[in-house]
């Protein structure tokens, strides 16, 4: 397996790490996931191909839909 993606199976394993914490204390790591997945996205398109890189954001979308929902709404001043 090649350094891309065990690096995207350790992120996904932090994150649903992250998911177990109470509310409060998503916060920080969940900001770190949330800055830290575009790069890794970029690096897995990069090793692997546009294809794996499209299947990588469908997943970070999945797991982070609520949140980027939020941004999107308070970017866009309806919040």
């Amino acid at each position: 397996m090649s350094a891309p993606l065990i690096a995207a199976a350790l992120w996904v394993i932090a994150a649903s790490a992250v998911a177990f914490l109470p509310m409060r204390r998503q916060f920080a790591p969940g900001l770190v996931l949330l800055v830290a997945a575009p790069v890794l996205i970029v690096w897995i398109g990069m090793s692997h191909g546009w294809l794996w890189s499209a299947i990588g954001l469908g997943a970070f979308i999945s797991k982070f839909r609520r949140p980027l929902w939020y941004l999107a709404r308070k970017t866009l001043g309806q919040v």
